[in-house]
């Protein structure tokens, strides 16, 4: 619906609509551009101090998406009043506002609205150098592709709403989704990567495959490279796959080709929406690998999953 709006055209505007990038990228002056996103989301789990604190780790990833650093932060809430007690919106909001301080930006407000259904996330304002900007379009054939979070968050949060998940399953979801990419972020400034994006509701081959579509390109993943949380696979050879895995392979599957003898379930968590998801990195071969010790330096569990084989004008992913 949006591809068919009439949108204005700025030349200012140097990350929109036409790539389908993290977030949009406006320039103020020579040496700075403003960031803008928003997202937010029904709760995944019961928690609601700790739903506040994924909720704004994912808003949040989207500015370090694009190789930028978040100002300020404001709250968007759709809430129930008559059906749920106040008491769980101020720890929703308390939890996020942990992670927004954590990130180094500050809440500048927000809006609510009383819904049948409780839903929270944010709306963030960066800031990036108009030459620094990670935009998903770039990728260049030879780069290795980074990944910095396990796949699997999906899974695991079907699990938890169907009560199948102990409880050192629901803190593992927790550990994962409240994780800031800031300092995969960091760590990558040094490197200039060609590409970024983080992957979020369209799931590892979805984004992987927006990727090479905005830079016209192969993609090509190692199955076997790509870091799967090990109770997700569990869950996931037992069926728990959300909904929106199967609306994620329908939707991009014509433009994927799978190697025979991939396992069927590694090919599906391919498509699992993943929620406050790692960053994907498009990275120089001859960089990446001072970037991956760079980022166990920082305790991070970065997985070079694949590389950039070859030129195409549609955009491509091929799984082996």
């Amino acid at each position: 619906m949006v591809s068919r709006l009439t949108v204005k055209a700025d030349p200012r505007l140097l990350v929109g609509l036409e790539t389908s990038d993290d977030a949009g990228v406006y320039q103020l002056t020579d040496d700075t551009a403003l960031i803008q996103t928003l997202d937010f989301f029904t709760p995944i789990i019961d928690s609601p101090y700790e739903f506040g604190r994924i909720a704004a780790a994912n808003a949040l990833s989207d500015v370090y998406a694009m190789g930028g650093r978040p100002l300020t932060a404001m709250n968007i809430v759709c809430f129930p009043a008559d059906d749920l007690p106040e008491s769980v919106l101020e720890k929703t909001l308390a939890g996020g506002l942990e992670v927004i301080h954590e990130a180094g930006a500050v809440l500048a407000g927000g809006h609510s609205v009383d819904d049948a259904e409780f839903k929270y996330g944010l709306s963030v304002t960066g800031v990036v150098h108009p030459d620094h900007i990670w935009a998903n379009s770039h990728a260049a054939i030879g780069d290795r592709m980074i990944l910095t979070k396990p796949i699997g968050t999906g899974v695991l949060a079907t699990a938890i709403k169907g009560k199948l998940a102990d409880p050192q399953t629901i803190q593992e979801l927790i550990n994962i989704t409240t994780a800031l990419n800031k300092d995969a972020a960091f760590a990558a400034r040094e490197f200039k990567p060609n590409a970024c994006t983080d992957v979020t509701g369209f799931g590892l081959a979805g984004h992987v495959l927006e990727m090479a579509r905005a830079s016209q390109k192969e993609i090509t993943l190692s199955a076997g490279d790509v870091p799967f949380i090990p109770s997700a696979l569990e869950f996931g050879r037992m069926g728990l796959f959300p909904a929106g895995a199967y609306k994620n392979k329908k939707f991009f599957a014509h433009s994927i080709t799978m190697a025979e003898g991939i396992d069927g379930v590694v090919a599906d968590m391919l498509f699992d929406p993943q929620t406050s998801g790692g960053l994907l990195l498009s990275v120089p071969e001859p960089e990446a690998p001072a970037l991956m010790a760079a980022m166990q330096k920082l305790n991070l569990n970065a997985c070079i999953i694949g590389e950039v084989t070859g030129h195409d004008d549609c955009g491509s992913l091929r799984v082996k």
